[in-house]
């Protein structure tokens, strides 16, 4: 039976704990010179309909250091340009591919391509959910803090799609998760209701970032204005400007914490240099591990490791 990777619900802890091992040896054997071929001959369909660095590089390269092939699928080089019907080029990929992983604004479009596709769909990026980040994100949080268990999270900036994988990551994995979001920007409710329901630590929502960041492990933020707000970008500056993750505010976090932030930064708003680029910073190896992360993905839903 195929599975999907639409949002991080889709994984329990115990597979997400799997995969996470699985990355960390993928990591180690690139590093050694190893590459695997546990994928060769099989192919990657990469549909995008958002511009992108970071992902799209990733899977591409993971997928060819794995042995197999990327198709980089460009909405307006294919009949979804001409409202082909989802469950048609979605059935017709199936016979081509051998996963599919998409990039785009609706949740909704990824579901229902998951319905119809007979290959698993990996959500790349939507405006609801971006869970290959942050099924990555703590991939680089445990190789420098490995109990997550026992951690606190701040998430500080705007209720979106990261703030959402985080909730659903809180709900998973147990993790203590504060989030400081101004009012009117929040994430959305039902998610929140529904992953503290079923959370072993805390998740809270709360409008004050100190009050989030004071004693956290973990600060994480990204920019306020996300693809397609642009013409909110000045109401936005103005909003979250008390929400910036600088050095008085990281300076509440514990001496160790870890930062981290998805790029690309707008610097000097969200972020500033300092904190960017300072001793607690792992952004850079964040962006790496996207490829890691995502080959043990790919091996595992190509392969049908997933039970």
């Amino acid at each position: 039976m195929k599975r999907d990777f639409l949002t991080l619900n889709d994984l329990s802890r115990a597979e997400i704990q799997v995969l996470l091992d699985r990355a960390a040896q993928l990591k180690a054997d690139r590093a050694a010179g190893r590459r695997g071929g546990s994928l060769a001959y099989r192919t990657l369909g990469m549909i995008f309909d958002k511009p992108s660095t970071r992902t799209r590089v990733s899977f591409e390269v993971g997928m060819f250091e794995m042995g197999g092939s990327g198709l980089f699928l460009s909405r307006s080089d294919t009949q979804f340009s001409r409202n082909e019907p989802v469950s048609h080029s979605a059935r017709v990929l199936s016979r081509y591919l051998d996963a599919l992983v998409i990039r785009t604004f609706s949740q909704d479009d990824v579901e229902e391509l998951a319905r119809h596709a007979d290959i698993p769909v990996i959500n790349g990026l939507t405006d609801l959910y971006h869970p290959c980040q942050v099924l990555s994100d703590m991939f680089t949080i445990r190789e420098r803090k490995p109990d997550l268990q026992r951690l606190k999270i701040a998430w500080i900036g705007d209720g979106h799609n990261m703030a959402h994988s985080w909730i659903n990551a809180a709900g998973i994995m147990g993790f203590d998760l504060v989030l400081a979001v101004p009012e009117g920007y929040g994430p959305d409710p039902d998610i929140l209701a529904r992953a503290s329901a079923k959370a072993q630590g805390s998740i809270r929502l709360v409008q004050d970032p100190v009050e989030a960041a004071a004693g956290a492990d973990v600060l994480n933020t990204d920019v306020w204005t996300s693809m397609d707000q642009e013409d909110e970008a000045e109401t936005r500056r103005r909003v979250f400007r008390p929400y910036q993750l600088n050095a008085g505010l990281a300076a509440q976090a514990k001496k160790d914490v870890l930062v981290l932030h998805c790029l690309p930064a707008h610097v000097g708003e969200e972020i500033t240099e300092e904190v960017l680029e300072g001793p607690g910073s792992v952004v850079f190896d964040q962006a790496e591990n996207r490829m890691h992360v995502q080959k043990a993905l790919l091996e595992a839903l190509i392969l049908r490791k997933l039970t």
